[in-house]
């Protein structure tokens, strides 16, 4: 449990080695700069947006032919590739790919043009297509569809909206009192949405029949043919779509072509985005025409390395010192294999404030305790300890953040393991079921200690003590931080009041018989040490009315804020009955594996009942473990968060984050020696 040390570093260099020197402060990754510095009349911040917009642009361009690539030739994987890791790239292959970054860029931007021309192309396919289609309806016109007609004829070419005969059309015209004996009519096609015709008629009559049509619907033709017959139109467009089909297989081909280039594209991705952290920290730093200015924090234990690294390729001054007592350093913690993987939970509700302890590895032990009492199924507890551990195995490259995940799991599955043991559980009763229904002989695993099920008061209070123990390790959690505060008053103050009084009335309740009766406890403690502990909360409770209020000057207004405090010792029984939680988690996952077992037993000893069984078993209890999984992991955080963590701790400080290779596809293998 600790909170590593940090220095505050100062860095005056000449500007013309900027670049070179946060490249190194990116790989050794132990500076955060900071924001801090003013500017003045001869240092000023240096205004990068331009440059940053630039990199935007260029990321985004890799992104798109990286997710390009991808959609046209996916890369083979199984789901258990993501667990491997990063591919590692040493760092001599990392400067050759660095000096090949143009001709990569443009393997993306070709990669690009080829997918902006494949939707040009299918754009214009869609286009022909509907063209060919509007046209198909006048394959049997012998002439342009534009045609007009002659010196002395008229000659309209256009649609019906139904399916009509040249009778009915003819017929209509007539009741329209307009002489059809010099109209020539000819139906090309006919659906029934429209009736595509050609009508001849004298010149001087071609603007009434024309009008008469269009009473009845008529239009002009909404596709052109460019003075050729429809036919021939229609060929050469689809002759047209023919070959836009074949550049967009083209196209697709030479993206195809590039499937090797990925790692390279995966690269600049990673190049682009360590340039664009170089330049987020560039902003932070004070230049003047020849000199800069960096400031920030390191890890002390990292300091010197830096320090050698620096001098030795680089002309420049280098400070370290001490941060201020009141200064906001960054954390970074440090804790043990067991005690890491639980830091993720600590940082999803702060890291620790000014003055706090790193509580990691005092709430690490009560996490996978009070997960597996929650869990609390031995059979759960295995199979998920052995999935993890065998995933840990295989997969030792995996991301660190997944990989503390995993050894989080591992350890709560452990936990659920031994409580499951000791409360008789595995798979609820699936043991004596499969025993009973298929093999005709009871068999069963007893518990090592008691079933809740069968002794739930038993439960409750085993709960209850375990609240107790939870609370006083906050407690004292709260003493170490004095004690690191060198607030010696405040032992007594916030924690041993606290003690005494709830210490107190707890043993007080035990030496009473009636409570002992409710609890169906089987031992009762002696009065005269009951007596003696309620004479101990009362002064704890003198205490806790005499210094809640300390930080007043005004001796009334002191007591009343001690008789507020005072009242917390209501929160402090809210707090231990939340840990009934305990047995009402414990019970559900047990209760409802034993309902699964004994509905997959309902089908008998026969070879359906043996297949419903094995159904039943796998879906009902894989469920189950997903419940009972979530449940668990939420309702241990929050037994963390609001009962442990509020007797003691506050949070509130902010993670240091130095600036360092932070990349998505590789992970640079350091082989160089900064010393040298």
């Amino acid at each position: 449990m600790a909170i590593l040390p940090m220095k505050r570093i100062h860095i005056y260099a000449l500007l013309k080695e900027r670049v070179e020197i946060l490249e190194l402060l990116q790989r050794f990754g132990t500076v955060q700069v900071e924001n801090n510095l003013q500017e003045d009349e001869l240092f000023e911040k240096n205004d990068l947006t331009e440059e940053k917009s630039a990199i935007d642009r260029d990321m985004s361009m890799v992104s798109e032919a990286i997710s390009i690539l991808n959609y046209h030739a996916p890369e083979e994987k199984s789901m258990l590739d993501s667990l491997k890791g990063k591919q590692e790239l040493s760092l001599e292959s990392f400067d050759k790919l660095s000096m090949q970054h143009q001709e990569i860029y443009q393997t993306a931007k070709q990669i690009k043009n080829l997918d902006s021309q494949i939707a040009e192309l299918a754009a214009n396919l869609h286009k022909l297509q509907l063209q060919i289609d509007a046209l198909a309806p006048w394959s049997r016109l012998d002439i342009p569809i534009q045609f007009q007609g002659t010196k002395s004829t008229t000659a309209i070419i256009g649609t019906l909206p139904r399916e009509m005969t040249q009778e009915d059309i003819l017929i209509r015209l007539a009741e329209l009192e307009l002489d059809v004996d010099g109209v020539h009519l000819d139906i090309i096609s006919a659906s029934r949405q429209q009736t595509c015709i050609l009508l001849l008629c004298p010149k001087e009559q071609g603007n009434a029949v024309e009008v008469a049509l269009r009473t009845m619907g008529f239009a002009r033709p909404s596709v052109s043919t460019n003075d050729q017959p429809p036919a021939m139109q229609k060929a050469e467009w689809e002759n047209e779509y023919e070959n836009r089909k074949q550049q967009i297989i083209k196209a697709k081909s030479d993206i195809l072509s590039y499937a090797n280039s990925r790692g390279e594209l995966q690269f600049l991705a990673d190049l682009l985005n360590m340039r664009k952290d170089r330049l987020d920290t560039a902003e932070r730093l004070l230049e003047s025409k020849r000199t800069i200015i960096i400031s920030g924090y390191i890890l002390e234990r990292e300091s010197e390395a830096l320090k050698k690294a620096l001098y030795n390729k680089f002309d420049l001054h280098l400070e370290l010192s001490d941060p201020s007592e009141d200064e906001e350093v960054p954390i970074q913690l440090e804790n043990s294999k067991f005690s890491e993987p639980v830091e993720g939970v600590l940082k999803s509700f702060s890291l620790p404030g000014k003055g706090e302890i790193d509580p990691t590895s005092i709430f690490a032990i009560f996490y996978y305790i009070l997960f597996g009492l929650m869990f609390s199924d031995a059979g759960y507890g295995l199979l998920m300890a052995i999935v993890c551990g065998v995933l840990l195995w295989k997969f030792p490259k995996m991301e660190n953040s997944f990989q503390k995940t995993l050894r989080m799991f591992f350890f709560c599955g452990l936990s659920t393991l031994f409580w499951g043991a000791v409360f008789g559980s595995w798979f609820g009763n699936a043991v004596l079921v499969i025993s009973t229904t298929f093999f005709n002989k009871p068999v069963s695993l007893d518990p090592l200690w008691f079933e809740p099920i069968q002794d739930p008061m038993r439960m409750l209070v085993f709960s209850m003590a375990v609240g107790v123990v939870h609370l006083f390790a906050g407690l004292a959690a709260n003493i170490i931080q004095s004690v690191r505060r060198k607030d010696y008053k405040a032992i007594l103050y916030d924690a041993g009041f606290w003690y005494m009084l709830i210490g107190g009335l707890i043993v007080l309740a035990l030496s009473s018989e009636k409570f002992i009766e409710i609890l169906n406890l089987n031992f009762v403690v002696p009065t005269g040490i009951g007596n003696i502990a309620g004479i101990i909360a009362v002064i704890g409770a003198i205490g806790i009315v005499l210094t809640s209020g300390r930080e007043s000057t005004n001796w009334f207004k002191r007591i009343l804020k001690g008789i507020y405090g005072l009242y917390n010792v209501s929160g402090y029984l809210s707090d231990i009955l939340s840990y009934s939680r305990l047995l009402a988690l414990g019970l559900a996952t047990g209760a409802i594996a034993t309902v699964i077992n004994e509905m997959g037993a309902m089908g008998g000893n026969s070879v359906s009942g043996i297949i419903v069984f094995i159904i039943v078993f796998i879906a009902g209890h894989a469920v189950n473990i997903g419940i009972n999984l979530l449940g668990a992991y939420v309702h241990t955080n929050r037994l963390t968060f609001v009962e442990f963590f509020g007797k003691f701790y506050e949070g509130g400080g902010s993670e240091f984050m130095p600036l360092g290779i932070h990349t998505k596809y590789y992970k640079i293998k350091e082989e160089t020696n900064y010393e040298s």
